[in-house]
């Protein structure tokens, strides 16, 4: 898939396009309708600005952020802020994330139209999908022993997160972490995100991945493969994905079945079988005798999680799970580029929020960009 490449933009130039847009003006519009009683307070266009620009500019905090806006000239324009003393305190930018959780469906149906919009300037995109879990260290993350050598803490400053496990990396080691996982689903020609969810660390993330193909296909598009890692080597996944005409792209656990040699192709005198394409509707594979001698000459195997209708091994799978890397550095920019990380808050609720937000505007950068290059391109 060509992705469409323009000028960069300045970042305010490009929140100032973000409110433009007719799908954040829409959720600015129905938030500004919700409005009823008391005082107007600063106008719902300036706090949905600052909610861009939080993660355009990649501030961890609301002090920071309101600190830059009084400070920058140009952003203070793109928000609509005439001055310094009309640019929103931080108790301000609490209170809005705090309307922002009450209404959050106004926020989801925002979502909805930027990921349609890019379907419509895309029209291959999420055709092939890669799903993965990320983990997102908690705030109040503290000590799991009281002390050293201690019994485990019972209490945390963040009653939400949970303790789980992450792999290792180039800066750190495997092991145990207090907080959260980001969960989502990334198209892999464009590395955008089209659907995710924020659950506790502890949580099985292969119990998510059906729910997050539903997600997707809920808004609008058709994903053929999932590419996922060893995580998601389960039986449910497979029969999920294959019931909802998504053919999953997964290595194989070390299972009993699979050190008794069951996950591989049948063989005969003449030799091991040579795969010959895979029906959908049947939920099948076929294979084929490699001389034609054996009678029957080939013969159908239903697919399940040690023969799938895309058989491992095969030049295809070996392709397509290489793609899976897309849902990795998805992962970093939207960690290190967009703000996803540190957490400076508490509370599944909040944090769902901050992903949501900072989504919001990499799939709206990606949208503007996407309409400044005609769809012939």
């Amino acid at each position: 898939m060509a992705v469409p490449t323009v000028t960069r933009r300045s970042d305010a130039v490009q929140v100032a396009a973000l409110l433009d847009s007719p799908e954040i003006a829409q959720l600015v519009s129905e938030l500004a309708a919700t409005r009823w009683t008391g005082r107007p307070g600063y106008p719902i266009h300036t706090m949905v600005g600052m909610a861009l620009a939080k993660s355009i500019y990649t501030l961890p905090t609301w002090t920071r952020t309101v600190g830059l806006v009084r400070e920058h000239a140009a952003l203070r324009a793109a928000i609509g802020c005439p001055d310094a003393a009309s640019v929103p305190s931080v108790h301000a930018c609490y209170r809005f994330t705090a309307k922002l959780r009450k209404f959050k469906p106004l926020l989801d149906a925002c979502l909805d139209r930027v990921t349609t919009a890019l379907h419509e300037q895309l029209p291959e995109l999420g055709t092939t999908v890669a799903i993965d879990a990320s983990d997102l260290p908690a705030y109040g993350n503290g000590q799991r022993y009281l002390y050293k050598g201690g019994p485990e803490r019972k209490t945390y400053s963040d009653p939400d997160a949970t303790w789980g496990h992450r792999s290792a990396v180039s800066t750190r080691s495997a092991g145990s972490f207090y907080g959260y996982k980001l969960h989502q689903v990334v198209c892999t020609a464009t590395g955008l995100p089209l659907a995710w969810r924020v659950e506790t660390a502890k949580a099985n993330e292969s119990t998510f991945a059906v729910p997050l193909l539903d997600a997707v296909r809920a808004r609008g598009f058709r994903a053929e493969v999932a590419v996922m890692d060893m995580g998601y080597d389960h039986e449910a996944v497979y029969v999920g994905f294959e019931d909802h005409g998504c053919h999953p792209v997964i290595p194989l656990r070390e299972t009993p079945a699979v050190k008794a040699g069951k996950h591989k192709p049948p063989v005969c005198d003449h030799g091991g079988w040579t795969f010959a394409g895979s029906d959908a509707k049947r939920q099948a594979a076929k294979w084929r005798c490699p001389t034609g001698e054996c009678s029957p000459a080939s013969r159908w195997i239903t697919a399940n999680r040690l023969h799938t209708l895309i058989p491992r091994g095969t030049a295809r799978w070996k392709t397509l799970y290489r793609t899976r890397g897309a849902v990795e550095r998805e992962n970093g920019r939207l960690k290190h580029e967009w703000a996803l990380l540190p957490l400076r808050l508490r509370g599944i609720e909040r944090v769902q929020l901050h992903a949501d937000l900072t989504i919001l505007a990499r799939l709206g950068c990606a949208l503007t960009k996407a309409r400044a290059v005609p769809l012939a391109a």
